[in-house]
């Protein structure tokens, strides 16, 4: 078939542009291949990390013979071990106690204070004369054991007398001092007997006996007096010296009348 001359016109007209287009392409291609080429280079493997030195082990002490010997031991071939065996070897666990609350305190039992022992007797004034005593102070002590016992039954006028002389032979004679107290009481001499009995006391400190026979009188007389609360004391006073204190025992009694006490 034959082409008109219009396509053979077109066609002549594309093939500059392709001739053009071709040889750009070359061009290029050529270009790159003249380009330098970068060398090639091996990849640097990473520094490794160095392994750090381990530590040496602590050489352990040396065991003691006591810890070694059970392991040097032989245990005895035994093939059938009882069971009372295992449990006598188990240790005894203490007991924990879980619960917060604390026991209350256990009281120690009370002690009771040991009892006073009763003072001895010591109202003989004749075994206060020993060998050595000054005669002065003899005659004084016979003659307040006179006077003493005349004071027990009553006669007191007789005992003043005996008094008066035992205390102008020895001043000092504090048993005489109280002697003339208790003549003074019977007398119903209240605080003349007062007087007598403050200087028995000061010289009486170191005779338990005798003082507490001192409080006890005293007691007597402000109880007479109707001074109570202060007889009360001297009562107490008295027996804290000598629990065996006839008197002031009686007087503290619940079954003694507040009223004036006989004379004796």
């Amino acid at each position: 078939m034959m082409l008109g001359p219009n396509k053979s016109n077109q066609s002549e007209r594309w093939r500059p542009g392709l001739a053009s287009a071709i040889a750009v392409g070359l061009s290029i291609l050529a270009a790159q291949s003249c380009a330098p080429q970068r060398p090639y280079r091996r990849p640097v493997p990473g520094v490794a990390a160095k392994p750090q030195p381990t530590p040496a082990p602590m050489p352990s002490p040396p065991a003691s013979s006591a810890d070694a010997e059970p392991s040097s031991r032989s245990i005895p071939p035994d093939p059938k071990i009882r069971e009372q065996d295992l449990k006598t070897n188990e240790k005894v666990q203490p007991s924990i106690t879980t619960s917060k609350e604390t026991p209350p305190p256990v009281a120690p039992p009370e002690t009771l204070a040991p009892a006073k022992p009763p003072v001895a007797d010591d109202s003989s004034l004749l075994a206060k004369i020993i060998p050595g005593t000054p005669p002065q102070r003899a005659a004084s002590l016979r003659l307040s054991e006179e006077a003493r016992k005349l004071i027990d039954s009553g006669e007191y006028a007789k005992a003043l007398s005996r008094l008066e002389r035992a205390i102008a032979l020895d001043s000092t004679n504090a048993y005489g001092h109280f002697l003339l107290a208790k003549t003074q009481f019977g007398l119903r001499r209240y605080k003349d007997s007062l007087n007598f009995l403050e200087v028995a006391e000061s010289r009486l400190g170191g005779e338990p006996f005798w003082l507490s026979e001192v409080y006890a009188l005293e007691g007597e007389n402000y109880r007479a007096l109707g001074m109570a609360e202060r007889a009360e004391e001297s009562y107490a006073k008295a027996l804290a010296i000598n629990p065996d204190n006839r008197t002031a025992a009686e007087a503290l009694s619940p079954k003694q009348s507040q009223t004036q006490p006989a004379q004796r």
